[in-house]
């Protein structure tokens, strides 16, 4: 077939393209259930896809936010769908992904780890936290997109004035789907326990103070470069649900450092059942 349409129609008909087409129509038999919005690049990227539940989880998102084929493919490389997996099952994650459900808790859209290659830092040894949320502001479209869906921002180093004391959060934002306020704070060393009682201060200041009756308590992330899990869980109460420690990369791993990652943390959840 490739040497009959080569000649009349070029090389749109090389048979890896032909090749490309029946697994298109393998993949996607319904001309019904094909989305106008997505060009060919789209596709190509959802076709290389062995995992159907993978699959219709990209073309969720994708169709939700809009996303160009280039964002898909970063989203795609930095492993959304495996991130969003380790906090969560397979069928909440489709279900809100298809927006069959509302996320009712952070971890329902908040992905740890978070990958922030597109901010464009070089490889150094440490960074000072201005610079990096300098960074986040200069792409915070990008950081919006990476950090979960429905956020808005409202302040940067928001001043809390307590009793003749200032205090700063690094960044705030809103998150129309939780209906709850959002503080990052960025800890570029690793995660302390001093670190967690300043977030879940701030946090109570907002409760007490900016929250309306009708909107869920507040959330804080600490993105930071280095955790200990089993620290963090115990300085926070046993029933917590608002504060989260995402760790943060600058570049984007490997599909082998991404497999790893994966499998350890499965590891861990074998472990405690």
């Amino acid at each position: 077939m490739s040497n009959e349409l080569q000649p009349k129609f070029g090389s749109g008909f090389l048979i890896r393209q032909l090749e490309m087409c029946r697994q298109f129509y393998r993949t996607f038999p319904n001309t019904n259930a094909l989305r106008s919005q997505f060009s060919w690049t789209h596709y190509r990227m959802l076709i290389r896809m062995d995992n159907e539940d993978k699959r219709t989880f990209y073309i969720a998102e994708t169709e939700k936010n809009n996303w160009t084929a280039r964002e898909l493919e970063r989203q795609v490389n930095s492993q959304l769908f495996e991130r969003l997996l380790l906090s969560n099952d397979i069928k909440s994650v489709l279900n809100v992904a298809r927006q069959e459900k509302l996320p009712t808790e952070p971890k329902d859209i908040i992905k740890d780890p978070m990958i922030l290659e597109f901010l464009g830092l070089k490889r150094e040894a440490s960074y000072y936290e201005k610079d990096l949320e300098n960074a986040i502001i200069t792409y915070l479209q990008d950081f919006l997109l990476e950090i979960g869906n429905g956020f808005s921002f409202v302040a940067r180093q928001k001043r809390i004035h307590l009793d003749g004391d200032d205090f700063f959060a690094d960044l705030v934002f809103y998150n129309r789907l939780l209906q709850a306020f959002v503080i990052v704070e960025i800890k570029t060393d690793k995660l302390t326990h001093q670190d967690i009682g300043q977030l879940q201060m701030y946090a109570n200041y907002f409760d007490r103070f900016e929250k309306q009756d009708f909107e869920n308590p507040t959330i804080g992330i600490l993105l930071c470069a280095d955790k200990n899990d089993a620290m963090a869980k115990i300085t926070l109460p046993e029933n917590n649900k608002t504060i989260i420690a995402s760790k943060y990369q600058l570049y984007l791993p490997t599909e082998q450092q991404l497999i790893a990652e994966v499998k350890k943390e499965i590891e861990k959840l074998d472990s405690k059942d």
